[in-house]
């Protein structure tokens, strides 16, 4: 067990370290991030006033918060559907990966992880930072850091379990990027990328509610913003760890059913 740990914990560093590389895709992506977030915080900003300063529970301080931190978190859960593993499976190299002596899964969600953390040091923290200069963000007090911290790593664990799916599907389909273009257009919408989720009809609520795509972003927003309080926020927790269990079971059912069918030609 502690053997294991281990490993994982050296595929976070590796995961961490490969996206380190990047830094100007990072310095890219924290101007687009800003870019936008001051985009949207005029919209919403505009659309609250209008409506005499509360909007769906939403005052000004409130639509700030929700921009700033939504995104802040936005290069470190994958709402684009990208990963590797499909294009592993799709050449074959994914065997590689099976005759490992690490769960295959385990391995690309720790290896997500640590290009997530990694992520927020570039592209979220000065994202945060500059929206909360310029346009000044409120955030809540007492415990509520503690747990929007907790229900931050949760949201990337959660993001990674999830298009470990979307990647694992490769075992069924030859080409997945339909897969990945149609996850990438509902889990933005569903996620509260847009716009905050509460600002849709009652029964679309219901409906974004049953996907994990709310724990990715929605739900550490609302605490770390102060939108909930601490019941609240625990709420949001016990439904983030509930999708991480959901996913986790349904990739490990996906990769037993898949193995048993890959092909791999060439030698």
């Amino acid at each position: 067990m502690r053997h294991g740990t281990r490993v994982y914990r050296r595929l976070v560093v590796a995961g961490f370290r490969r996206q380190s590389t990047y830094r100007l895709a990072a310095l890219g992506g924290l101007v687009a991030n800003t870019t936008f977030g001051f985009l949207k915080v005029a919209l919403l900003l505009a659309a609250v006033r209008a409506a005499d300063g509360s909007l769906e529970g939403y005052d000004v301080g409130a639509v700030a918060a929700y921009v700033w931190v939504s995104q802040a978190m936005l290069g470190s859960v994958n709402l684009m559907g990208r990963n590797d593993l499909a294009e592993r499976i799709r050449t074959g190299d994914v065997v590689v990966d099976f005759l490992r002596p690490v769960d295959v899964q385990g391995a690309f969600v720790a290896t997500e992880v640590g290009r997530s953390l990694f992520t927020f040091l570039p592209r979220g923290l000065p994202t945060f930072t500059i929206g909360a200069l310029v346009v000044g963000v409120p955030l809540a007090g007492g415990v509520a850091p503690v747990l929007g911290v907790l229900s931050v790593l949760l949201a990337i664990t959660v993001s990674a379990t999830t298009v470990f799916l979307v990647g694992v599907v490769g075992l069924w389909l030859v080409e997945t990027r339909g897969v990945q273009l149609f996850y990438m257009i509902v889990s933005g919408f569903f996620a509260g990328l847009y716009l905050p989720i509460w600002f849709f009809p009652d029964w679309l609520v219901v409906a974004a509610s049953a996907t994990p795509f709310p724990s990715m972003l929605m739900y550490p927003t609302d605490i770390l913003s102060g939108r909930v309080d601490t019941t609240g926020a625990l709420g949001h927790l016990a439904a983030q760890v509930g999708w991480l269990v959901v996913t986790l079971v349904a990739g490990q059912l996906l990769v037993r059913a898949g193995r048993r069918r890959l092909e791999v030609q060439g030698g």
